[in-house]
């Protein structure tokens, strides 16, 4: 049986760079490059001899995740980022309530 959280690892190696920044792409003549946050994770485990009745166990899992933060667009004016606003708004929504909710709190610990 391969050791899939060696495999894992091997195939982690080659993310990082490639993953954040896309491949020059052009619509409509302009060019731009897409632009992303991204996070992985991997885990593996392997027990031997767990109980005399159950024999060897073993697992591996993997996951990720990519948020478009935008593009860098080469223009007239020059190489430019513009964000995604949808990803903006999907991150900035849940700041904004957390921080709310602690100066409400400050503002009810100042007032006692």
């Amino acid at each position: 049986m391969p050791n899939i959280a060696l495999e894992l690892g091997q195939n982690a190696a080659s993310l990082g760079v490639k993953s954040a920044y896309g491949d020059t792409q052009e619509v409509d003549g302009v060019p731009f490059v897409p632009v992303a946050l991204t996070f992985s994770g991997f885990g593996g485990g392997d027990a031997k001899n767990v109980s005399a009745s159950e024999g060897d166990a073993s697992g591996g899992g993997g996951g990720g995740v990519a948020i478009p933060l935008g593009a860098y667009i080469h223009r007239e004016e020059g190489l430019r980022f513009e964000p995604n606003f949808v990803a903006l708004l999907a991150v900035t929504i849940p700041f904004v309530w957390v921080a709310g909710r602690a100066l409400s709190r400050v503002i009810r610990a100042l007032k006692k």
